[in-house]
């Protein structure tokens, strides 16, 4: 199919909503769905929220803010608590699919009690590849579409879409929720987070491209794009990453030789 074809498929989706509420992070595919949505039915009828909680970086917050004034449309901020739900805490291989479901649920009534029938949100076709059981929990909430992925828009297809609408994320670095960077059936609290935002602060302001730093307890281990492995490796680079992420509470930091990879802490499982 083509890409005309999809967006065609994408507009008629929307059409069928007439107004809708955007779960919207800031992100690559959350920032097409919202234009699309604004493109398609009027500013008016779109709604954009993002979830607010310890798991979101002051960055993203910024960034979400900005994106939203860029694009034209009502903004809201919602409190959520994914940290008073132990199924969430405790950090299973199932950690997302709790998140989501308090999430969406949480979302879903805020906007149904404000008149907004709909939530719709950014999940692309290629995250079928991917082991995601976020997608579990949309699925079983009949208020919530995800658009995208319905009218078989790729990543790719995504990007150079939003590249000719000019948006300003259409080469923005994918982005993930800080909580999957902690190994799983380690518990999730706010100090980890932090302690993950703080270190990849710093060390983003040393390195460009994608970056992550593993929570594993004790040990911190980094991945970026292999491009950037030799140059962080260097002794005086390594000593200031050292000192710094152990001032943070870590006490031993390694830098991955594999390289960054998509949801690295996902291998072993079934």
């Amino acid at each position: 199919m083509s890409v005309e074809a999809k967006l065609s498929n994408l507009n008629s989706i929307f059409q069928t909503l007439e107004k809708t509420v955007v779960a919207f992070s800031g992100g690559v595919d959350s920032t097409f769905l919202l234009a699309a949505a604004v493109r398609s039915l009027g500013a008016e009828q779109v709604l954009a929220v993002t979830a607010v909680s310890a798991t979101l970086t002051d960055d993203e917050k910024a960034d979400a803010l900005e994106l939203g004034k860029q694009i034209g449309v009502e903004h809201v901020l919602l409190e959520t608590d994914e940290f008073g739900d132990e199924a969430f805490t405790t950090n299973s291989a199932d950690r997302c699919y709790h998140c989501k479901k308090i999430r969406f649920s949480a979302l879903v009534d805020w906007a149904a009690e404000r008149g907004w029938p709909w939530v719709v949100e950014g999940s692309n076709l290629d995250d079928d590849r991917d082991y995601r059981p976020g997608s579990r929990a949309v699925a079983e909430l009949d208020a919530v579409r995800s658009p995208l992925k319905e009218a078989g828009l790729t990543k790719a297809e995504i990007r150079e879409i939003s590249k000719q609408w000019n948006l300003p994320t259409w080469e923005k670095l994918s982005m993930a929720c800080l909580a999957t960077r902690i190994e799983y059936n380690l518990p999730i609290t706010p100090a980890r987070l932090i302690q993950i935002e703080e270190a990849e602060k710093f060390i983003r302001s040393l390195c460009s491209g994608q970056l992550r730093v593993r929570h594993h307890g004790a040990s911190a281990r980094i991945e970026v794009e292999p491009d950037w492995i030799a140059k962080l490796a260097e002794p005086v680079t390594a000593q200031k990453i050292t000192e710094k992420l152990k001032s943070i509470g870590f006490d031993h930091v390694a830098l991955d030789l594999s390289g960054y990879k998509m949801g690295s802490m996902n291998q072993g499982l079934e």
